[in-house]
């Protein structure tokens, strides 16, 4: 891998990392949609750090979740269950954003944010045995 590569999955996991905690803080404050919406993000800049190691990238969500599933789950370098965790948080966020009104309950986004965590820490995981991101 590149160093400029190797500097973009850092940049992703780091803003991984950053939306993964803004989560848990709005989670604590009892702002559910917004909590969802950074444990989603978090879970995406994961797969953007991902994908960046094959030379990879889209503009949208859609595709991004597309190769995640193709390059990470069907190779079983992630379980199937990472896949419906991504799936869940990316339509509980699109409803939680544009339906207009609250639609997100504490345990919707309790579970929204717990999977983003086990979503991070595994995408560390991956990239560290790949060498693809040092820890930051």
């Amino acid at each position: 891998m590149t160093e400029n590569i190797h500097a973009l999955v850092r940049y992703r996991m780091e803003q991984a990392r950053e939306a993964l905690d803004a989560a848990r803080l709005l989670l604590e404050r009892g702002h559910y949609p917004s909590a969802v919406n950074r444990a989603y993000y978090a879970m995406f800049y994961g797969v953007l750090g991902l994908l960046a190691t094959l030379n990879k990238e889209t503009t949208r969500h859609s595709g991004a979740i597309g190769l995640f599933d193709l390059h990470f789950v069907k190779t079983g370098t992630f379980p199937k269950e990472f896949s419906r965790w991504l799936h869940d948080a990316f339509d509980l966020r699109q409803r939680s954003d544009y339906i207009g009104k609250p639609t997100v309950i504490l345990e919707d986004a309790t579970e929204a944010v717990s999977n983003a965590s086990a979503f991070v820490d595994r995408v560390g995981t991956v990239l560290q045995a790949q060498g693809g991101s040092p820890e930051t």
